[in-house]
């Protein structure tokens, strides 16, 4: 009888054991919410039941891509995948870079993005993040999930609850079901990171604003018999960081932002893990390696407790078959139609031809060209993604959805330099978009050595052929005077003032998803000013070289590198061919050989063509790149060397060249080309050693009387070269170099700059 009674009692004491749910809460803390994979993997490799699932911002990520029906072995590839530091940071995944709506180069390092209203009130967009590419990754990822559920949360994988905050009202707001990427997208909206994205008619941002730690939403949403909390939220302090104050300063907004993680907040027999993330920050993604195994090291601490917590276990196969059943519910990913909100039936019409449905339904790969193709476009980064279920076809809809839209940009940048070449920058660009989109823009550069003025206007055509045409104004200034660096004083100066004058159209045309090509016809007026000896004296008046006619060009380039200076990674490649008819008149000066202000006149036409190529190889810490550029033409000879020198296409093969006249550089026909040598000591940290050879195939010397002349020295080759450390900041590299030129006026240099040394082309380039 009394081994009857002691099993009746053991099973009575088993109930509630057998009737347990385990309920997992995850945390806020960017980067560090990562830890939450390595506390997943532990807790199923220890057969520890997770029956609900609570996050807020990356514990949302995380918890939702687990109620998604991802393992945690999964999860983990994802956050050490190339694809999360592409989609922290903004940048495109490969292949999808379209370089059809790429700007020109500019020297800007800062950007305002502004909403402009007819009647010009100015709004500021302080977003600072680019979310075109983890927008798009969360709607792909969760599109299925979500579908399988039917949008209710209770039916995924596990039950899941997300935490978002709507900062009017001042609430917390608990996503139970809807669009499970938009719920995601929603819980990790950093304010002054991130834009919001709307849900249910509200602009949402971030759970971590009101409720970090949702152990509270977990017990009244779920009932569990346990909750396990992981919190890797340790921004705010209980008492004043005395010792450390001045280094948490920075991150004061975020901790303004975001609401404190209370450990008091766990329920009585729960379970509170603290992962150890001394030293890491909230923006260590690079360190999502060290970031997972500190959560999992944390939770097989822990796991003597959490054992004789939660007595029931599930083993890896039952919960590997469960999700399976999950993820076999998964229909085709196949695309009825592409859905855009909020704009008229012109502006639709337009963003629906980028896609080019030429056949029902489409596939995920359609769309995703598409998408990429049609946010390639500054205006359009606004747009926002989600695929949505139609219930009776058995298929998905692609939506894009409008967000506060920038159509007023203004860049800010320059260059300081230990040279005459410092420079500001100011660009101002203009959107309208009806039946076409039309980006205005206007650019200047001040500085004692180069001064610039352009105006363009790009009218994009969306249609079966798709194109732009941009007219285009420039107005450019150089005033190359005696430019003496930090350490080398030159013997002679370059006396040469340059004017630069061109009003004309491009046609642009993409080819593939990389390349353009561009037809271009202009107008050019130019006008320089020189002497044609070494010494200036006060009495000396220049010669005036005015050049005035029409120039045809027809291009193909792609550009992928990494930086608009310095670049480490990536390609680059120009084909053109230039088709040039100019007249040529020299007004002289009493340094020339001609009579002075006798006017002399030509008419000269000849046809040009260029290849430039660069490309660059990565391994570790080591990326080597080449850089080529050649030039073939049947350029004739000016009047007098000088002028014809100036004129003659050149090489830059340095981060100065274009701030130098280089005597042994420049040729109507060459071949040049260098090893570029880029070590990264530290992160933004680079040390550069680079070297070219250039051939000339005929060098253009000076002849006795000023005249000049074609030299065929065959075994003549000039040599340049550099080594330099660069740092890469947010206003521009900082960089210093030692410069080697094999030119007779220009040799050593020593050069410190900081901000991006560019200009605009000059007319002939």
């Amino acid at each position: 009888m009394r081994r009857v009674s002691l099993l009746i009692l053991a099973f009575g004491l088993s109930l509630p054991v057998a009737a347990q749910k385990v309920a997992i809460v995850m945390s806020g803390g960017a980067a560090k919410g990562l830890a939450h994979v390595g506390m997943l993997k532990a807790l199923e490799e220890n057969e520890i039941p997770i029956d609900y699932v609570a996050g807020t911002s990356m514990g949302g990520i995380v918890a939702g891509c687990y109620a998604a029906g991802m393992s945690p072995a999964q999860i983990e590839d994802i956050m050490l995948s190339d694809d999360l530091l592409r989609w922290v940071n903004g940048n495109l995944e490969d292949g999808y870079n379209y370089y059809y709506n790429k700007d020109d180069i500019q020297p800007s390092f800062v950007r305002l993005n502004l909403q402009l209203d007819t009647t010009f009130n100015i709004n500021f967009n302080t977003s600072i993040a680019n979310d075109v590419a983890l927008n798009f990754a969360i709607a792909e990822k969760m599109a299925q999930p979500s579908a399988i559920a039917r949008d209710n949360f209770d039916s995924l994988f596990v039950p899941l609850r997300v935490m978002a905050s709507e900062i009017f009202t001042q609430q917390e707001v608990v996503l139970r079901k809807g669009n499970l990427g938009n719920a995601l997208r929603a819980t990790q909206t950093v304010p002054f990171f991130y834009t919001p994205i709307r849900i249910d008619g509200q602009y949402l941002f971030d759970g971590g604003v009101y409720n970090n730690f949702p152990v509270d939403v977990a017990e009244s949403e779920f009932h569990p018999d346990v909750i396990i909390g992981c919190n890797v939220s340790t921004k705010i302090h209980n008492t004043y960081p005395t010792n450390e104050d001045d280094k948490l300063l920075s991150r004061s907004m975020l901790y303004l932002l975001m609401d404190k993680s209370n450990p008091a907040s766990m329920p009585p027999g729960g379970i509170y893990l603290q992962p150890n993330l001394e030293g890491l920050s909230s923006l260590d993604f690079a360190k999502a390696k060290a970031i997972i195994d500190s959560g999992y090291n944390e939770t097989i601490r822990k796991m003597p407790e959490i054992k004789n917590r939660i007595a029931l276990r599930r083993t890896c196969e039952e919960v590997a078959a469960r999700r399976n059943h999950f993820n076999n519910r998964a229909v085709p990913f196949l695309i009825d139609n592409v859905t855009v909100s909020d704009h008229n039936p012109h502006q639709e019409s337009y963003i629906n031809r980028l896609f080019q449905r030429k056949r029902r339904p489409m596939t995920f790969t359609d769309v995703k060209r598409g998408y990429y193709s049609l946010v390639s476009e500054d205006y359009f980064k606004s747009l926002y993604p989600s695929f949505s279920f139609n219930d009776q076809t058995n298929r998905f809809n692609f939506n894009l959805s409008k967000r506060p839209q920038n159509n007023f940009l203004v860049d800010f940048g320059g260059v300081i330099a230990t040279r005459n070449i410092s420079n500001l920058y100011l660009g101002l660009n203009y959107y309208t978009f009806n039946r076409l989109l039309t980006h205005i823009s206007a650019n200047f550069h001040t500085g004692s050595f180069y001064q610039s003025a352009q105006a363009k206007a790009r009218i994009d055509f969306a249609g079966k052929a798709r194109f732009y045409l941009e007219p285009e104004a420039t107005f450019n200034n150089w005033n190359y005077i005696e430019g003496n660096d930090i350490v080398v004083k030159r013997s002679s100066a370059t006396v040469l003032k340059r004017i630069d004058r061109k009003m004309g159209a491009m046609l642009g045309l993409p080819v593939g998803r990389q390349f353009r090509a561009g037809f271009e016809a202009s107008y050019i007026s130019n006008n320089d000013q020189y002497i044609n000896t070494d010494v200036l004296v006060a009495s000396d008046t220049l010669d005036e070289l005015t050049l005035t006619g029409s120039r045809f060009s027809l291009n193909l380039s792609t550009n992928s590198l990494n930086r608009k200076q310095y670049a480490s990674a990536g390609k680059y490649f120009y084909a053109g061919v230039d088709w040039f008819n100019l007249k040529e008149e020299l007004l002289p000066g009493n340094t020339s050989t001609y009579s002075v202000g006798v006017p002399v006149t030509y008419q000269r036409q000849w046809i040009r063509g260029t290849v430039i190529l660069e490309q660059y190889f990565r391994t570790g810490i080591y990326s080597s790149g080449y850089y080529v550029h050649a030039t073939l033409s049947n350029q004739p000879l000016f009047s007098n060397y000088m002028g014809t020198l100036v004129n003659a296409p050149g090489f830059y093969p340095l981060q100065d060249s274009h701030t130098l006249i280089l005597e042994n550089f420049r040729a109507f026909n060459f071949v040049a080309g260098g090893w570029r040598n880029v070590f990264a000591l530290r992160k933004k940290l680079d040390f550069r050693l680079e070297g070219y050879v250039f051939k000339a195939f005929e060098s253009i010397v000076k002849g006795p009387n000023q005249e000049p002349q074609l030299s065929r020295e065959i075994r003549q080759f000039n040599f340049a070269g550099t080594a330099g450390m660069v740092l890469h900041t947010t206003v521009g590299p900082v960089s210093f170099s030692v410069n080697y030129y094999d030119d007779p006026k220009v040799q050593w240099g020593v050069l410190l700059h900081v901000g991006f040394l560019l200009f605009n082309n000059h007319s002939l380039e």
